[in-house]
């Protein structure tokens, strides 16, 4: 179906997938299933059952940022590692699902977005008859911590650049700059894997996280080589992958952002504080309707 930018969607009928967790290695079984207008993503841990096991997807409710975003509730019942599938969310437009899942971790696939935008694909999209509002940014926020920083600026469409800079020859400074939609995510950014060096796995091992960290879902780095044997899928994959983990980060806002995010050496923290930081200057960005004969200050 054709998207309607005027519109709330949810996927059209439900889905399910399995993996295994990048940081637990357990078994999750998955199940998207589409939710009421207004309601937003709602995370359920159906293995949970003696408390509130329901988690909405919030910029107040991530909880942890090492290695992966992390939600909680008020029970603090946890899912962990959704970035990846938040990412294809926001970039196929849709607004309200319930993700269903049997275990603690949204499983990690190939290490990129490509498995989540293929399963969406399977399920579908419908229109739903409620309006699709936008968090337009008015003026900037910007967070910094020492050589790292993220900024929000005014822009007419959802831009991300994103700079990375690394001493391994294997990936050095890198830098994208991109409008986001539905097209080029899928084109620039959706197989695109995460990464990590070697020495850093085996010490994250060792104290019991990266259990199902492979090079069938990662791509693995040694001094300055690349160890996968398929190497990389673009030579740049490194930055176009921190770019999707933004794209994944800020739709925990709950809404569509109308606006300019720039990254410089930042990760999944420095993501996340911008949010923190969008939603504590409530003067910096208004609700605005798609059609800007229809936008509106709140």
């Amino acid at each position: 179906m054709s998207v309607s930018p005027y519109h709330q969607h949810t996927v059209a009928g439900p889905v399910i997938f399995a993996g295994i967790g990048l940081h637990t290695g357990a078994h999750v079984r998955v199940a998207v299933r589409p939710a009421a207008p207004d309601s937003g993503i709602v995370f359920v841990r159906t293995d949970v059952q003696d408390r509130d096991n329901r988690v909405p997807v919030r910029g107040d409710a991530v909880v942890q940022t090492q290695l992966g975003t992390v939600i909680a509730n008020a029970a603090d019942v946890r899912v962990s590692t959704i970035e990846h599938l938040m990412a294809a969310l926001a970039a196929l437009s849709v607004d309200n699902c319930v993700v269903e899942l049997d275990g603690p971790e949204v499983p990690i696939m190939d290490g990129s977005s490509e498995p989540f935008v293929q399963i969406l694909d399977r399920a579908g999209r419908r229109r739903q008859e409620a309006a699709r509002r936008y968090i337009e940014i008015l003026s900037p926020i910007e967070v910094v911590e020492g050589d790292k920083r993220a900024t929000l600026t005014p822009a007419e469409s959802f831009e991300v650049a994103f700079e990375i800079a690394f001493a391994s020859k294997a990936i050095g400074r890198q830098r994208v700059d991109l409008t986001i939609d539905e097209e080029s995510f899928r084109e620039e950014l959706s197989d695109c894997r995460t990464f990590g060096f070697l020495r850093e796995v085996e010490a994250l091992r060792d104290i019991g996280l990266a259990r199902g960290g492979s090079m069938e879902n990662a791509v693995v780095i040694d001094g300055d080589r690349v160890l996968n044997p398929e190497g990389l899928r673009r030579s740049d994959e490194f930055v176009r992958h921190k770019a999707l983990d933004a794209v994944g980060d800020l739709y925990v806002v709950g809404a569509p952002i109308l606006g300019r995010f720039e990254g410089i050496l930042a990760g999944h923290g420095l993501n996340n504080a911008a949010v923190r930081a969008l939603m504590e200057q409530p003067r910096a960005w208004r609700w605005r309707a798609y059609a800007p004969e229809l936008a509106e200050a709140v």
